[in-house]
């Protein structure tokens, strides 16, 4: 932890410099890329002087933007005294070497920013070996050009003797990456392989699985944190949350018990945003996968954001990324608080739509029912007579269901449950009477 801290201050002293292109095409969007660059350099804990942008029809393949305003970049950077310059896009090996001459300065891009705040946050080990293996990734192919101090020679042979220190530094530097992202593919696979047996156990006890999805910030944790107070009432079981992007990484199930076995699981996971790297999602794809094997989506929405819908189509193209475009999903319209003028609160549109603030027990008590509705539609209610040998189904009925009614009859336990479709099917053989049956 003093080691975080220290960097962190570390970081803090960092004056940095933005830089953007603006194609023409982009309008109100380039502006917020550039607001959420300047807000992931400080979630970085760096502190932004400065913004130049250009307007231009398409970024220079060499520099990323014009020559004039590489030196308008250079003077700005020496007047403000800043100590990185940041790029709103990737920039490509060549433009980052190109641009490291120029500018003579460290230079960043937004998916290099992005990478040091997940490592920054990193907490469990699989997303600390995720955050390694896209950083590494990332990294190799850059490698040329960030070895200017040392000379480079051309030699005949092939052979690592007859090249300069700065050619046997980057050969060295090379293998010994491609060396670790292999060795970090073989552990991802085990920690894989671990999450795999825990789903599908969870899938076993039928336990529905939500998963909270959304634009960074927009009050995931927040969520998670009230359902804990609410019905796990253990505050280690809590995550992290902070008015920041990105706070939280790691994806976090916590199991919510609203009384009745009505139980389900509640997903936490990493915030998407504007230009997130594919890189990133595919690196990350392991842990994400709790989102693709969910039984219920829940989209929260700042809907005090004035770009709320921008975030909402982000989220939207991100889970079709992830292969969970088809899956159920409820609109969160999180911190209605703050837009009383906009809708009253808390209150339920449609099916699938809510308006609500996280901080109040009314809207969660709304959500919960909504949550409730959803994922435990395919149960029906359903009479059994079960024989008194047959204790063990007695014993999962009263586990696994919504106990209605019990009673002891002289031939056996006659229980009324609402059950999931699957189990009715299963034990059809002791139905009395059910939903959806011929009796």
């Amino acid at each position: 932890m003093e080691k975080e801290n220290f960097n962190e201050q570390e970081r803090a002293c960092e004056k940095v410099l933005l830089v953007g292109v603006d194609d023409g095409t982009q309008g109100e969007d380039f502006e917020r890329s550039m607001e959420e660059l300047k807000s992931l350099a400080k979630a970085c804990f760096m502190e932004p002087v400065g913004v130049i942008t250009q307007r231009m029809e398409s970024v220079n393949k060499g520099l990323y933007i014009g020559t004039g305003k590489v030196q308008e970049v250079k003077e700005a950077s020496q007047l403000l005294n800043a100590d990185v310059i940041i790029f709103d896009d990737a920039l490509t090996p060549s433009q980052l070497r190109n641009l490291q001459n120029e500018l003579e300065k460290p230079i960043l891009d937004r998916t290099t920013l992005i990478l040091d705040i997940f490592e920054t946050r990193a907490r469990t080990r699989e997303a600390k070996l995720q955050v390694e293996s896209a950083k590494l990734k990332y990294l190799l192919p850059r490698l040329v050009g960030m070895h200017e101090a040392l000379t480079r020679q051309g030699g005949t042979s092939g052979s690592m003797s007859s090249r300069g220190a700065g050619e046997k530094k980057l050969e060295l530097d090379r293998r010994r990456i491609e060396h670790r992202i292999t060795e970090l593919s073989r552990e991802l696979e085990e920690v894989s392989m671990e999450r795999q047996v825990q789903r599908k156990r969870r899938q076993a006890s039928r336990t529905p699985l939500v998963a909270l999805v959304g634009y960074t910030n927009a009050g995931k944790s927040t969520i998670m944190n009230a359902m804990i107070d609410r019905y796990v009432k253990d505050e280690e079981k809590k995550v992290l949350e902070k008015d920041m992007l990105f706070a939280t990484l790691d994806t976090t199930v916590r199991r919510i018990s609203t009384g009745n076995n009505k139980d389900f699981l509640l997903s936490d996971t990493v915030g998407f945003i504007h230009k997130l790297p594919h890189g990133l999602v595919k690196a990350f794809h392991s842990t994400l996968e709790e989102v693709e094997n969910a039984d219920l989506l829940l989209q929260v929405v700042d809907y005090s954001d004035s770009h709320y819908r921008e975030q909402m189509k982000t989220t939207e193209q991100t889970l079709i990324q992830l292969n969970a475009g088809g899956i159920p999903l409820i609109t969160v319209f999180n911190k209605a608080d703050q837009c009383q003028d906009l809708i009253p609160y808390p209150q339920i549109v449609g099916e699938n739509k809510i308006y609500m603030s996280a901080r109040e027990e009314s809207s969660l008590d709304m959500l919960v029912e909504l949550i409730l509705d959803t994922v435990y539609a395919d149960y029906v209610v359903t009479e059994f007579l079960i024989p008194y040998d047959k204790g063990n189904i007695t014993s999962y009925f009263m586990e696994h269901s919504h106990v209605l009614n019990k009673e002891f009859q002289e031939t056996g336990t006659k229980i009324t449950v609402k059950c999931h479709k699957v189990d009715q099917s299963k034990y059809a053989e002791f139905i009395i009477h059910g939903e959806g049956t011929i009796k």
